[in-house]
């Protein structure tokens, strides 16, 4: 049987890089290539490749598998620089993170030590592109936990395929069964359950499996038509180019978008294989293939794992202490990344992966492997437990408030889901008369100080709420969806029915704002299209309610933050600060521009009146995130309950008033 040595390609050592390259770019806010995280896709297809040549010989020659001689290999290779990174990290975490954090995040090392990470990330509905992955230091580990999983079921597979019929053709129908199903459903699931076809391994095969086929498919075809050979690698290279300068976040991935940079690095590796075979690994045969052999990328290539196992912490953490990086403290977290990786390279990686001792039997490389796992594993459950042993009296209660839900979303169902297209409206209090709440989230946590001022003044209060849906009749594209978000819009239709049909005593209308959606998007698109829409919705919802002669009171949406307010206390709190450094300033986080136009529209509407409760939250120059000893904010842009209680004389006076005008 060939030996790795033997079968190593330069041009694969290149094509690491090119992922690598894509994977650290996007991670590192190049927008330039928003689609880098292909770069993974790359990697999967790779080691389909790889593994299915060399475990496809063996049986070919031998008709077994040394199979713990295989799971060795991969334990030397693989394990030492994983675990050195998450200890390194869990030990970074401990001085930058809030405890809560550190419990939280050292769970995610937990499982990432036993490679089963992209299990838990499922479990916790984590989407690879929210904001609460920009934190999690550990969640690059989903796509090494997908590939240990493929290794431990792959040789299954391929064994039992040569034993129901020895030869080639079965393991290649064994391997092109199991892509197409796992390929029809991870399409499938992207658009019903996209952490799902993210994350599980199943849903992810038919990547390995397409690498596995191509490195059994004959090249002769190829070899005797150099100028098809050039053609497929150019065509290749292309397609890996356009995944990464066309995907975004936005985009259903992986589904039928990952077909893309996965079939481009299939013709790189059948077209480089063909060359690899004739003995023409140059420039005259295919100039693709023999560029990535360059040195520059030989380089990157043999630091591929390493710079994939650094980038993200250094990145996540370096963001944590200044949010705003800017592009030199972007690249110095490059060059940070760049040597870390050469130091773990090569004194963990290399050295261990190449010993002599360890590489003498299975049984020497897999026992300290089993026994480094389980050190681990227990090191981080033993990290988790201990960040919030005898936690500061402070620490509680900001994790306290952040996760109280308001008095509305405590009610199951009462703010409904994505998927929801028919209101469920919620009653609150037994009072004669009625007030109704209309509108996202930004309605929701104005719920409970105003369900307390109405059971004080006799009314009992109807919620119509649905997350990201605002009551402005404007159409959006759903992060959480990866589409047009048209459920809110016939959701919407319907609850204003509700609502004229109700004839409450008044309607109140809270909103996110359109700067803010801006801001959480991290991007503008075309803000003067977008401003016309809204100012046309918003003015059409309040017409319509207006006309049915109902009453309207819109409060005005509360400031929004550049980081999640309770991680940000919270760690300020750990690190000895005060939670001031946390405000931001009222010129980013208060929209007055944006609120000065929608304060002209309400205002022009007959029956309707803008509250304007900003005064509350920011001064002149300064919006606080932490207000009369209580935390102002769950996250970005939501309130936290218990402040939003403390709210309750001033809605009562604002809003409630606002009935017997």
């Amino acid at each position: 049987m060939s030996t790795p040595a033997q079968d190593f390609r330069p041009d694969i050592e290149g094509l690491r890089a090119v992922a690598v390259a894509g994977v650290v770019a996007f991670h590192f806010g190049l927008t330039a290539l928003p689609g880098g995280f292909a770069g993974v896709d790359i990697f999967f297809v790779i080691s389909g490749y790889l593994i299915t040549r060399h475990l496809a010989a063996e049986i070919s020659e031998t008709g077994r598998l040394d199979l713990l001689r295989f799971y060795a290999r991969r334990a030397r290779r693989l394990l030492p620089a994983a675990l050195f990174v998450i200890a390194a990290t869990l030990c970074a975490g401990a001085l930058i993170l809030s405890p809560e954090e550190q419990a939280l995040y050292s769970k995610g090392a937990m499982f990432a030590s036993a490679y089963m990470i992209n299990l838990w990330l499922i479990r916790w509905s984590f989407d690879y592109f929210a904001n609460d992955a920009t934190s999690n230091p550990f969640i690059h580990y989903w796509s090494l936990s997908v590939e240990e999983q493929f290794y431990l079921a792959w040789p299954a597979l391929l064994l039992l395929a040569a034993w129901m019929k020895p030869g080639k053709r079965a393991i290649m129908i064994a391997i092109g069964a199991v892509g197409l199903v796992s390929f029809i459903a991870c399409a499938w699931l992207t658009s019903v359950s996209q952490p799902w076809a993210f994350y599980f391994s199943p849903l992810r095969a038919w990547e390995f499996a397409a690498g596995g086929l191509v490195s059994m498919a004959p090249a002769r075809l190829l070899q005797e038509r150099p100028l098809l050979g050039r053609a497929l690698s150019l065509t290749g290279l292309t397609m890996i180019g356009a995944a990464y300068l066309t995907f975004s976040e936005d985009a259903p991935f992986p589904g039928f978008l990952a077909l893309l940079p996965v079939a481009g690095t299939v013709l790189l590796l059948k077209a480089g294989a063909a060359g690899a075979r004739d003995g023409s690994r140059n420039s005259e045969w295919n100039c693709v293939n023999a560029a990535l052999a360059l040195p520059p990328l030989q380089w990157i290539g043999k630091l591929s794992y390493s710079l994939y196992l650094w980038h993200w912490p250094v990145i996540v953490y370096a963001s944590m202490l200044a949010p705003e990086l800017t592009p030199a403290e972007r690249l110095l977290c490059l060059a940070v990344t760049l040597a870390l990786s050469i130091l773990s390279y090569h004194l963990i990686e290399n050295p261990i992966r190449r010993n002599g001792w360890l590489m003498a039997s299975a049984a020497r490389a897999l026992v300290p492997a089993l026994l480094l796992t389980g050190t681990g594993v227990a090191a981080a459950y033993g990290s988790a437990r201990l960040a919030v042993h005898d936690l500061d009296p402070e620490q509680r209660i900001i994790a306290a408030s952040a996760a109280e839900p308001s008095t509305a979303r405590a009610k199951a169902g009462c703010v409904q889901d994505y998927q929801s297209v028919t209101p469920k409206p919620c009653v609150f209090g037994d009072g004669q008369r009625l007030i109704a709440l209309f509108g996202d989230s930004h309605a929701d946590h104005w719920s409970t100080p105003l369900i307390e001022a109405g059971r004080k003044n006799g009314y009992r209060v109807v919620t119509w709420l649905k997350n990201s849906c605002r009551a402005s009749r404007i159409s959006v594209w759903s992060s959480e969806l990866k589409r047009p978000y048209s459920e809110c819009d016939r959701w919407r239709e319907q609850a204003i029915a509700e609502i004229i049909e109700a004839r409450p005593a008044l309607v109140v209308i809270s909103e996110l704002a359109l700067t803010s959606g801006r801001k959480m998007a991290g991007r503008g698109g075309d803000t003067r299209s977008q401003d016309a829409d809204w100012r046309a919705g918003l003015r059409s919802t309040l017409t319509s309610l207006s006309k049915a002669g109902l009453k309207i009171a819109f409060i005005r949406d509360v400031p929004f933050n550049n980081a999640n307010v309770d991680t940000c206390v919270a760690r300020a709190l750990w690190r000895d600060e005060t939670p001031s450094r946390c405000d931001q300033t009222r010129a980013y986080a208060a929209n007055d521009t944006m609120a000065a136009v929608e304060r002209d529209i309400v205002d022009s509407i007959p029956n309707a009146a803008y509250v304007d409760l900003t005064d509350r939250f920011c001064s002149a120059t300064i919006c606080h995130v932490f207000i009369d000893g209580k935390l102002a904010f769950r996250d970005q842009h939501h309130m936290a309950t218990p402040f939003a209680e403390s709210l309750e004389p001033e809605v009562e006076k604002r809003v409630i008033s606002k009935v017997g005008r």
